[in-house]
């Protein structure tokens, strides 16, 4: 008899847990699950994956590492350029996420087919999502990391043995499939209550996006041409909107993070946190500073609109979108001058911090924490797209269209329009890029592909011993003020660049180590 009970029970499936196979019953069971693949974009914790997007600006001439009051080997290894990164926290973090993310998009496209409910639609559309959020993730490894493996089922620890990288050819040929099937199938446009979820010209800009990486120029124009005659989207007026904590999902918006304030949960942006001044009357952690060779930027194109809205320097009496400066100061007990914004330049190399990320001062929510912080990540947006597709016309020899795009992205920041042609726009467009773009993950990845007119990355003559950023921050004559005080970290980063090595990040240590040996680590990494 007790023999018989314990084969009854082993028989039995287990009450109150869900596995694979009894989950996607429902309708609603799979849109919970596709959420479960946009959380995936960040896991909401600063770690898995902001950590890394600051790492990456880190990297450029547009920020210093910033924070010289606490422990900086980790980030100094990589964004100073030092060979050491084979198990680097925040890059091995990053990898991982990323293909937690593609597994989850993976069974998520997998699984929604197989459902039992009778809404194909509703399937299709969601596997669509996924496809768009696993196309987005690989983007993001290929262009940090080269080839990767690619993975499109479930797979155990044990069947990652003797795993190989694909090429780099063969990991972009999956970004492109994943956009192209989403777009095919995504939606337009979403009502009110599924703002936020992928669109078809989320997919169109991502995949045109991934084009002007492979230097596929002509493909690149005709896609990104379909999302600025959609319709769908339009500039802010004002520049200072584009970031604002107040415009979430605003007419620019292609694609954003979406974020919210909760007490419990932590649904938060946390970039405002820990990119932020730690002197101020709500602590920052100021990881991830902006550089006075970006603000040089600004001051040398006469562009003083975006810079306001883009630096908060250090003795700054007003900061732009801040109508209660005076509270601010009342309440910052660090301040001994309360009529001029402080930024202690011991804590902080460069003596600033960035705008866009600044939440003014009574806007902020009650808990003011990472993970808490309802501001939006822009990931895509349309200023973005007129200048990739500047970009491409440019390359194709259409100077008098690409100047039309450029010009629009001008005049909104109250620049003068230009009419120019060849190598000399080329230089203009890449230079918006820069001043529009600024911290938002753009830089790296742009001065890491654009070829300058000596046939190098224009990555390796902004650093490396002769690189115009090194040379300028280690001469006393020629660097900031507040940098050269301030030598907790060196003014020297970029000194010890290797263009055979630093135009990729290392591949995690670990992540070789589980295949055996047959993931092979990029060239000159210890």
């Amino acid at each position: 008899m007790l023999g018989s009970s314990c084969s009854d029970f082993l028989n039995e499936p287990v009450r109150g847990t869900q596995n694979l196979d009894s989950y996607f019953v429902t309708e609603e069971e799979s849109v919970a699950y596709l959420t479960g693949c946009y959380n995936a974009i960040t896991f909401y914790g600063w770690w898995q994956v902001y950590n890394f997007w600051l790492l990456s600006e880190m990297c450029t001439d547009d920020a210093w590492m910033g924070n010289t009051t606490q422990a900086q080997t980790d980030y100094i290894s990589i964004a100073h350029f030092q060979g050491i990164g084979q198990t680097n926290p925040a890059c091995n973090n990053f990898y991982q996420q990323r293909y937690r993310g593609i597994l989850r998009c993976n069974v998520a496209i997998a699984r929604i087919p197989e459902s039992a409910y009778n809404n194909e639609a509703m399937k299709a559309r969601l596997v669509a999502e996924a496809k768009f959020l696993r196309g987005f993730f690989y983007l993001e490894l290929v262009r940090a990391f080269g080839g990767v493996p690619i993975t499109n089922s479930f797979k155990m620890p044990d069947e990652i043995i003797g795993v190989t990288r694909n090429t780099a050819e063969e990991v972009w040929a999956q970004v492109e499939q994943d956009f192209k099937e989403a777009a095919e199938v995504l939606p337009a446009r979403y009502g009110a209550a599924d703002v936020g979820r992928a669109t078809k010209y989320a997919a169109l800009g991502m995949l045109g996006k991934a084009y002007v990486y492979q230097e596929k120029w002509s493909e690149a124009k005709a896609v990104l041409k379909q999302v600025i005659d959609s319709g769908q989207y339009d500039l802010m007026e004002n520049f200072g909107d584009v970031w604002d904590v107040d415009t979430n999902n605003n007419k620019e918006s292609i694609f954003e993070l979406q974020t919210r304030f909760e007490t419990s949960y932590n649904l938060g942006n946390a970039i405002p946190v820990v990119a932020g001044n730690r002197s101020e009357a709500n602590d920052g952690w100021a990881w991830g500073l902006p550089s006075s060779d970006l603000e040089k930027a600004f001051i040398d194109a006469g562009d003083y609109e975006r810079l306001r809205w883009t630096i908060i320097k250090n003795g700054d009496t007003e900061i732009a979108g801040e109508p209660d400066f005076e509270a601010l100061m009342a309440a910052n007990r660090y301040a001994t001058d309360k009529t001029k914004y402080f930024i202690d330049p011991s804590m902080h190399k460069p003596a600033r911090v960035c705008r866009k990320i600044y939440i003014p001062y009574k806007k902020r929510p009650a808990r003011w924490t990472q993970d808490k912080i309802p501001l939006n990540q822009r990931i895509l947006r349309l200023a973005d797209v007129y200048l990739l597709y500047a970009e491409a016309c440019n390359e194709l020899h259409d100077d008098a269209e690409a100047c039309i795009y450029l010009n629009k992205v001008r005049v909104r920041a109250k620049m003068p329009e230009v009419s120019q042609t060849g190598k000399d726009l080329q230089k203009t467009i890449r230079l918006e890029r820069r001043l529009e773009l600024a911290f938002e993950n753009n830089r790296l990845w742009d001065i890491r592909r654009w070829t300058d007119d000596n046939g190098k990355k224009m990555m390796c003559n902004i650093m490396g011993p002769n690189g115009t950023f090194v040379k300028r921050n280690t001469n006393k004559d020629t660097a900031d003020p507040y940098e050269w005080e301030n030598q907790k970290e060196l003014s020297n980063k970029g000194e010890t660049f290797q263009e055979n090595r630093d135009l990729l990040f290392p591949i995690p240590l670990h992540e070789i180590t589980m295949s055996n040996g047959t993931i092979e680590q990029n060239p000159g990494w210890n």
